[in-house]
């Protein structure tokens, strides 16, 4: 039995991140119906595309049934009012205006689960409603410091993907609304969940603040905000690329062994990593570094150096996930419709995830509103 099988939530979500906490929602077992205007939902039409069908769009809304409403409709309304009788939640990632006036103000159904995600929350300026990722993931200070080797004369970056910002802020509304479930299922109240995604981002940057709060690092606009501090840095390898991290003794001691002992090794002290970090030492690792890395495989001297306790790891592209030996012992990829598709990263012993129906045609479940 899934997890979350007997529920049903209804999304009306039609940005990246809604349609992901849904969909998280949805692979666990939940019945989760989407309603989509007229037109279809607009992630159907961002690419890249497969097929003649958004590969995003599949992503988002494996599981899930697709009905069709005009919310400006009144006889829409009144099927939608009709759906969230029966619901136990409500996804939905509309500014407070639009969903007010489609009779989806958040806080107006107290028996149900009512979770709202907005770029600055339900009290921010109606202008900042509008907010896309990129201004979110510059607004929540991502932007500058990832990542953090770039040039200061460059711009600002998105970080890794663009619906980054998303993917955040939807991890944490389906993690708020399964919690709100539970306590439905205790107590028979349903609960209003305001998510933030400038807040979503600015909780990640625990790290950044502690040190700052601690005294170990002065507040400032650098991009080095995200280091932890020394040699760390992408580095090219034979066949690609691979990511080193060191700050201990150990990580240097396991490094050197790695590298069979070189002469120049010898010129570092042992801690130095921990209390002789200098921008001179830094700069002198890389050069005799890069020169080793370079000769190296990137899957080969990845498993030898975590062997190593080396925190070493190779640089992946899309293609080298498919194949990632971790990840086809975890199945984390599943097949459906055709083609392999990705599903989340943690299993569960008695209720495992499985990807039991593709992405819906428009309107493929219309007939449940008859």
């Amino acid at each position: 039995m899934t997890a979350l099988a007997g529920l049903v939530i209804v999304e009306t979500a039609e940005r990246v991140t809604g349609e992901i906490a849904a969909r998280l929602l949805a692979d666990f077992g939940a019945e989760v119906i989407k309603v989509e205007a007229t037109g279809g939902a607009p992630t159907r039409a961002m690419g890249p595309f497969h097929d003649g069908q958004s590969t995003l769009f599949r992503y988002l809304n494996s599981n899930k049934k697709s009905v069709l409403l005009d919310l400006d409709a009144p006889q829409d309304r009144a099927l939608i009012d009709r759906l969230l009788a029966r619901a136990d939640a409500l996804i939905d990632d509309h500014g407070p205006d639009w969903a007010a006036q489609h009779g989806l103000a958040l806080g107006s159904r107290p028996d149900i689960v009512h979770c709202a995600i907005t770029p600055f929350g339900q009290d921010a300026p109606p202008h900042w409603q509008i907010a896309r990722p990129i201004n979110v993931i510059n607004a929540g200070g991502w932007a500058w410091h990832t990542p953090s080797e770039s040039a200061p004369d460059r711009p600002p970056l998105m970080g890794a993907g663009r619906f980054m910002s998303d993917y955040e802020a939807g991890l944490e509304a389906a993690l708020c609304t399964t919690a709100s479930l539970l306590r439905k299922r205790r107590t028979g109240m349903g609960q209003a969940i305001d998510i933030s995604e400038v807040a979503v981002q600015l909780s990640r940057a625990d790290c950044v603040l502690g040190r700052m709060l601690a005294g170990d690092a002065e507040p400032g606009p650098e991009r080095t905000r995200y280091d932890m501090g020394g040699p760390g840095a992408a580095f090219a390898c034979a066949d690609g690329h691979v990511y080193l991290l060191m700050t201990t003794r150990a990580h240097w001691r396991g490094l050197c062994a790695l590298m069979g002992d070189p002469d120049w090794a010898a010129a570092f002290p042992e801690d130095w990593l921990e209390y002789h970090c200098t921008p001179d030492r830094v700069a002198d690792f890389r050069r005799h570094f890069r020169i080793w890395i370079a000769t190296q495989a990137k899957d080969v001297v990845a498993q030898a150096a975590q062997q190593a306790g080396v925190p070493l790891v190779q640089v992946n592209s899309a293609a080298d996930l498919i194949d990632h030996v971790q990840y086809r012992h975890r199945g984390f990829f599943q097949p459906l419709d055709g083609a392999l598709h990705p599903t989340i990263p943690y299993r569960m012993s008695a209720s495992p995830v499985v990807l039991h129906s593709p992405a819906p045609t428009p309107g493929a479940d219309q007939a449940m509103l008859a």
